[in-house]
């Protein structure tokens, strides 16, 4: 009979990206969509964005993170990765919830695209008014 993996499931979004993240005893590793982090998030600033919950937990060397992202850009990619490692992090240890919270990393950022409206130029500019 196979042993069972055990691993804490955190699924993150942010504007119209999603990130499913697997959290798995380990020795700190992190893959993106099967490549290496460091190749996957090129920008320095995403890459410390989506380590920002195991630093803060103080368990950055003890889980392997598999993260799945798909839909929008690196940023809200990160964003989502982010979201999903602290979602994770408090199924492994709902101690640690008031920490990340305390943080603004439970935060789900509610802002998107606002959509263009008919009649207008985009969602908010208008066509240029004429008098005459």
């Amino acid at each position: 009979m196979p042993t069972k993996l055990v691993q804490q499931l955190g699924t993150g979004r942010r504007k119209t990206a999603t990130a499913r993240v697997f959290l798995r005893p380990g020795k700190g590793v992190i893959t993106v969509n099967h490549r290496p982090f460091e190749n996957y998030f090129v920008n320095e600033s995403a890459r410390a964005y989506v380590r920002q919950p195991l630093l803060a937990a103080e368990l950055a060397d003890r889980f392997d993170v598999l993260i799945l992202a798909n839909g929008g850009g690196v940023t809200g990619q990160a964003a989502a990765a982010r979201l999903g490692i602290s979602r994770a992090l408090i199924e492994f240890n709902i101690e640690l919830r008031g920490r990340l919270k305390q943080l603004g990393l439970l935060t789900r950022d509610a802002r998107a695209h606002e959509r263009k409206k008919y009649g207008q130029k985009g969602a908010r500019k208008r066509f240029q008014f004429s008098k005459r």
